[in-house]
């Protein structure tokens, strides 16, 4: 594949990309960020348009640097965020994102965390409630280079459907060639909990605000912490209420 030639799904990146709607946006620009030694950086992404979306992003964090990034997709049609992060020795990443889709939508996460060095940190967290027919896709990979030691990472991927005819597609992968590492990652598709629901509900709420009560907890957990989590938050409650 040239630098230019569209992917394939032989790509994993691209596995469940919608191509067609990708290809009028390719090739992607890299949009670069780098982080110097001992500093910190943060941004927040709110991919929230009608029309198709893709964004690559490059990100360096340099020694003992640290850098918070957090992403809403909940544009109305395709959206792509791509994210790939290379940590140099005690440096620290997070991630926080939520994607809320229905009808038709193709919402995708794709990230590759580099542990270039020792003892750096990384967190992922990814949240996802789709509905009607649309299809959530996170794809993670957790990269330590050999002499990485003390590198300490962890993947939390849990996606909601509130439809059977909804699809969520996640792949959190460790690759691994250090000692003495702590990495973790825990990966659940489901619905919402009955039991949960029933315990709200016996306390008074109605069904329907019962529901929209646990969604909203669910959502929450993406932007816990982030310089802007009331904006965050916000946003991703009016777009769920569209959804409900």
């Amino acid at each position: 594949m040239t630098a230019l030639a569209l992917p394939t799904r032989r790509d994993e990146a691209f596995r469940y990309a919608d191509l067609d709607a990708l290809a009028p946006l390719w090739p992607l620009a890299p949009e670069i960020i780098e982080v110097a030694a001992g500093a910190t950086g943060a941004l927040a992404i709110v991919a929230d348009g009608s029309a198709a979306q893709a964004r690559e992003l490059a990100i360096t964090v340099a020694d003992g640097g640290s850098f918070d990034l957090r992403v809403l997709n909940v544009g109305r049609a395709y959206g792509r965020i791509a994210v790939t992060v290379t940590l140099g020795k005690a440096a620290q990443f997070h991630i926080g994102a939520a994607q809320l889709g229905g009808g038709e939508q193709v919402l995708e996460l794709v990230t590759e965390v580099r542990h270039a060095a020792p003892d750096a940190v990384s967190r992922q967290v990814v949240r996802s409630v789709l509905g009607g027919h649309a299809t959530g896709t996170y794809l993670g990979k957790v990269a330590v280079a050999r002499g990485a030691d003390g590198t300490d990472a962890g993947q939390s991927v849990r996606a909601m459907l509130l439809t059977r005819t909804a699809t969520a597609n996640a792949r959190p992968e460790l690759e691994i060639y250090a000692d003495d590492v702590k990495c973790e990652h825990g990966c659940a598709v489901g619905e919402l909990d009955a039991a949960g629901l029933f315990y709200l509900e016996s306390r008074g709420l109605p069904p329907e605000l019962a529901k929209r009560l646990m969604l909203q907890a669910f959502i929450a957990e993406a932007f816990t912490g982030a310089a802007d989590e009331d904006v965050l938050t916000e946003a991703a409650l009016s777009a769920l209420e569209a959804l409900l």
